[in-house]
């Protein structure tokens, strides 16, 4: 037996400053959401802008100690969290998508009369569940994160309060996630009865030379529902176009840029760590995923004349694009994953970012017609959606034709053909409203001209979108090196 001195030195030597070290920017940005909460309390709504921009900044600095970091494969807390160069490059991107997010949103907080201080604090702690999520190495620090984060979004949903497409969004996407929630713990608590543990080192190792039984199977079926529902796949995508159409502007630019490629992450390290053993089995799951999202993502948005719900279409078929290289498997198919996925926040970053510049007479308007002569109105600013339009629908040389060739090029390498030739074809549909969009702005009577926007941070990031877009086929394998590096964390075992 240990005595009390004995066990106390026990656990200050667990818990010394290198055990922690790999969670310092979580630490320090849930002791920022802390302070800045306080400080919100005794600021009022006054301090709202204050705040956005200190958020601004601690994410910043959370990216900064993020990078300082040793991204060699690390556990601590008991193997709850887990830092290697997967988690530490997706981190770093969300991150980035987190600061880009924060900084358009800020007139237009001011401009809807919702300028009140819990915005930021809200999204710096969904940006907090959203790195959680990231380095999940259990399936209870996986729950952790992912409802710390649901529950931030919940709110930023339904954030206007006097909007009833605003309280109607909030209440469908809580609804709709408890379920989810409840389905992803039903399916963990059968995984942890049939292998006697929820650390995800464990599982794989239990699964390893063995034949999954049934309860495991469908516990594994329960946890893969739950996160189909957080990345929009079909037919878990009921509530996209619905929270997108009635959530505040600035808060379906959150949705759009950031959340799923944080739930795409903990899918991937779910699929390819605990789960890489039994892999024969959830690929035929995330087959048919993959398959429905991007049918339904293709035809329905077609008849779609809202711009957030043609977008909410869009994301629901550009998941189903990424799960293709989550099929296949490979270090290269997950590398084209982690490529894509940049690209995709980078040219949704750009198209939200216009989308938030359209206003007519004091009111935001969100009607695709009301695109009709931007380019008389607006030339530069329909040049640049016109540029983000032709890359989402993947036309060469921009950057998103790369992107998608690199996903179909890792399907036809291990065989899934059909699926890659789906792909191909429901790429050609949704190049068709991608291309009204185009149609609209060039060709059809102009409309009003749109409210001057002064701000400085969204033509920053259009510029920066479109240039990174055009500029990309200069140097590619950049990205694509940095993709496998990062891709290389999960098969190094």
């Amino acid at each position: 037996m240990l005595n009390l001195q004995q066990e106390r030195e026990i656990i200050m030597s667990e818990f010394s400053w290198a055990y922690i070290t790999p969670a310092l920017p979580e630490m320090f940005l849930a002791i920022a959401g802390m302070v800045l909460l306080i400080a919100g309390v005794f600021r009022g709504n006054e301090g709202t802008k204050m705040l956005c921009w200190a958020t601004i900044g601690s994410f910043a600095l959370a990216a900064t100690f993020l990078l300082g970091l040793d991204w060699e494969r690390t556990t601590s807390f008991g193997g709850m969290f887990i830092l290697d160069r997967f988690a530490g490059f997706m981190k770093l991107f969300v991150l980035l998508g987190l600061m880009v997010t924060m900084a358009i949103s800020v007139r237009y907080l001011y401009q809807e009369q919702m300028a009140r201080f819990e915005y930021p604090i809200l999204v710096l702690f969904a940006g907090l569940g959203m790195m959680l999520m990231i380095s999940a190495n259990n399936l209870l620090s996986m729950y952790m994160g992912l409802e710390l984060q649901a529950l931030s979004l919940y709110v930023l949903a339904a954030f206007r309060r006097d909007h009833i497409k605003s309280a109607e969004a909030g209440i469908k996407y809580f609804i709709l996630g408890a379920l989810a929630s409840g389905m992803l713990l039903f399916g963990a608590s059968l995984i942890y009865g049939y292998t006697g543990s929820v650390g995800f080192d464990t599982i794989a190792a239990t699964l390893s030379g063995t034949e999954p039984g049934l309860g495991l199977i469908i516990g594994l079926v329960f946890v893969l529902t739950g996160l189909a529902f957080k990345i929009s796949a079909v037919p878990f995508h009921m509530w996209t176009p619905d929270v997108y159409e009635g959530a505040p502007t600035s808060v379906t630019a959150l949705f759009a840029i950031v959340p799923k490629v944080a739930a795409m992450a903990l899918l991937i390290r779910l699929l390819f760590g605990p789960f890489g053993p039994i892999i024969g089995e959830w690929q035929q799951i995330i087959w048919f995923l993959s398959m429905a999202s991007m049918a339904l993502g293709a035809f329905a948005a077609i008849a779609q004349d809202n711009i957030k719900r043609l977008m909410a279409y869009s994301s629901i078929g550009n998941m189903g694009y990424v799960l293709i290289g989550v099929v296949s498997g490979t270090m290269e198919g997950i590398s084209a994953v982690v490529v894509y996925l940049v690209l995709y926040m980078i040219m949704t970053a750009g198209v939200f970012s216009i989308i938030l510049t359209m206003r007519r007479g004091g009111v935001a308007v969100e009607k695709i017609g009301d695109l009709a002569g931007f380019s008389r109105t607006n030339p530069l600013m329909a040049y640049a959606m016109a540029i983000l339009m032709f890359s989402m629908s993947g036309i060469p040389p921009l950057a998103g034709f790369f992107g998608k060739m690199l996903i179909f090029k890792a399907a036809v390498a291990s065989g899934f053909y059909i699926l890659a030739v789906l792909g191909i074809l429901t790429s050609v549909v949704a190049a068709f409203y991608y291309l009204r969009v185009v149609k609209v702005m060039f060709f059809d009577e102009p409309a009003d001209a749109f409210d001057p926007q002064p701000a400085f941070s969204k033509q920053a990031v259009v510029f920066a979108s479109v240039g990174f877009i055009l500029l990309f086929i200069l140097s590619p394998d950049s990205l694509v090196t940095t993709g496998m590096n990062a891709a290389s964390a999960l098969f190094a075992g």
